[in-house]
């Protein structure tokens, strides 16, 4: 079965952030993702990450004012030079913290602006990262969002993301597929993988309508872990969902999923 991480931005939201790294070693994850760590110093991070035993898999590139709404500046051409700052302030976190996954988020198209001029730039950022994060063995990701979470967000599509990619022509740039995101856009959830599986570097959960926990939508989570574990998914699944009550309260699927689980099945959740 899958292994998962709690995403830090989103689960344990009750308590301040620093708290909420023993809060999820306490839950059973051995690992943790979060949008941001640069509103925090890096010692407090590492320290937090150390006294319990968790394993940072993810953060972001700095994407712009996220209380302003922007959701990203790869796509926008007069924002070159913040990027590439942005790219060199990831890495100093990610190695400190040993974190070896870094997303871009592309942003949102501005109106006005032909969307070769948007590619263009997007592509050219991208190339630059991923020359740059290779340099300390950090993978770059990419995330297609839907329209309806984040209307005008650039990058939508697992199949447009493949396209970037092959166009950036970097063996150091991947997906990040969040299983939420694809069911609200094209749905396909296990085909998509599947077709796109060499490229998928990370996967996001949450269900659908609502962006709760699994069990509490349309998205058959059972099935679509099965799917994955057969089709040799090895990597974390972030769990970037809006606790429908308290987190605590909405873990029962992961404790059934641990629960039921063989000796020999690998979730990496500690009893």
């Amino acid at each position: 079965m899958p292994k998962f991480a709690a995403n830090l931005t989103m689960l344990f939201n009750e308590v301040p952030f620093m708290e909420r790294f023993a809060l999820a070693s306490e839950a059973g994850f051995e690992a943790v993702e979060y949008l941001f760590p640069y509103d925090y110093k890096v010692e407090e991070l590492r320290h937090e990450l150390a006294e319990n035993q968790l394993v940072q898999v993810l953060h972001n590139l700095p994407a712009g004012n996220w209380g302003a709404g922007e959701r990203g500046i790869a796509v926008l051409p007069d924002r070159i030079d913040e990027f590439r700052r942005g790219v060199a302030t990831a890495i100093d976190y990610a190695t400190a913290l040993g974190c070896k996954q870094i997303n871009c988020l592309s942003g949102i198209a501005p109106n006005g602006l032909a969307d070769d001029i948007l590619r263009t730039t997007l592509v050219h950022n991208l190339r630059l990262a991923a020359t740059e994060l290779a340099k300390y063995h950090i993978r770059l990701l990419i995330e297609p969002i839907n329209n309806y979470d984040i209307p005008g967000f650039y990058l939508n599509t697992v199949e447009q993301a493949a396209s970037i990619i092959e166009e950036v022509g970097s063996d150091n740039l991947f997906i990040q597929y969040d299983l939420y995101h694809q069911q609200r856009t094209c749905g396909e959830l296990v085909a998509t993988y599947e077709r796109h599986k060499q490229l998928i570097a990370h996967i996001q959960l949450a269900d659908n309508p609502g962006r709760n926990e699994p069990g509490t939508g349309e998205i058959n989570y059972p099935f679509v872990f099965a799917a994955l574990d057969h089709a040799g998914y090895d990597g974390w699944i972030g769990c970037e969902y809006k606790p429908k009550t308290e987190t605590q309260r909405g873990l029962g699927w992961l404790n059934e999923l641990s629960a039921a689980r063989k000796p020999a099945d690998i979730i990496r959740m500690r009893s």
